[in-house]
């Protein structure tokens, strides 16, 4: 008899500058039709997106539940002046259950129970251990962390969750890379990261596709594919896989890790479902195996 606990499938939040009718879509779609346990919604990257979403969340979070989801509101990763501080603040005075993504907002929260999002750098067993000190009831890990560190960090808590499908979050900056592209300033703007739904991407010099650019946010060029850990994840004491929203079929992407994480497909079968999605760049394990990020030969 398996006496390994069920993996708990957690959908990241739009890291993208997505149109309000397609962000509207997308949630309704997942509250209709994806076995996903927990949903975060929020704006992580800029705040300047934030008023769009603003005036239909309510209703989102609403349609989430009825349909079954936990949700969870993610907060700004990179809050720079007192009004972020502020709506951060208003946000968990209305009393969602918050993912904190800066330390800032972890202060914040004071105690409060809450997510530890995967902006927030916890590459140990003793930063990880001062979280769960700090109200944290689970903790999305960075996605640069190779299984070994996952393993050690995971044993025991019941609290680790690891960044399992997406383009994964890498770093931020106060300068917007998206409007220095299109020669603009970030303040003048007028959001051209919008004309990039799955992340503006990179090359070297050498014209090797290299990484993503979302606004100010700066990402793999690779998605990152965890499949074929799922199971020694799960046996780790892992409790949660992470699948960050792209634009291609989500619902079906949720769909394939949860019959991964039940056991009712293969890793070969998981890999030959995704590929065919339309993704924004190949499929990667490289972190998870020690190697570099773009490492990109999931087969």
């Amino acid at each position: 008899m398996n006496t390994t606990p069920r993996l708990s499938l957690t959908l990241g939040p739009v890291l993208y500058n997505w149109p309000k009718p397609r962000w509207i879509d997308f949630y309704s779609r997942i509250a209709d039709e994806a076995p996903v346990d927990r949903v975060c919604i929020g704006e992580v990257v800029c705040s300047k997106r934030k008023p769009f979403i603003d005036e239909v969340i309510l209703d989102l979070v609403d349609r989430l539940e009825r349909g079954g989801k936990e949700v969870v509101y993610s907060t700004l990763a990179l809050p720079t002046n007192k009004r972020e501080i502020r709506d951060i603040g208003d946000v968990i005075q209305a009393g969602y259950m918050i993912e904190a993504n800066d330390i800032a907002t972890v202060h914040l929260l004071n105690g409060r129970s809450h997510i530890v999002g995967p902006f927030i750098n916890v590459y140990n067993e003793d930063t990880l251990g001062l979280h769960l000190k700090l109200g944290a009831s689970r903790v999305c890990l960075p996605p640069e962390l190779p299984f070994e560190s996952i393993r050690t960090m995971a044993a025991g808590n019941n609290a680790v969750e690891v960044f399992a499908f997406g383009r994964p979050p890498l770093a931020l900056s106060a300068r917007c890379y998206a409007a220095r592209s299109a020669n603009m300033t970030k303040d003048s703007c007028q959001f051209v990261c919008e004309a990039h739904s799955d992340g503006m991407d990179v090359s070297t010099l050498d014209g090797v596709p290299f990484l993503a650019v979302n606004g100010i946010q700066t990402q793999g060029y690779v998605v990152t594919a965890a499949v074929n850990h799922v199971a020694a994840l799960r046996e780790a004491g892992v409790v949660a896989l992470r699948l960050s929203p792209q634009t291609c079929d989500m619902v079906r992407v949720v769909r394939i890790f949860r019959d991964l994480a039940d056991g009712s497909t293969t890793p070969h079968e998981a890999i030959e479902a995704l590929t065919v999605l339309h993704l924004p760049g190949p499929l990667s394990d490289g972190f998870l195996r020690g190697l570099p990020g773009c490492t990109a030969d999931v087969d």
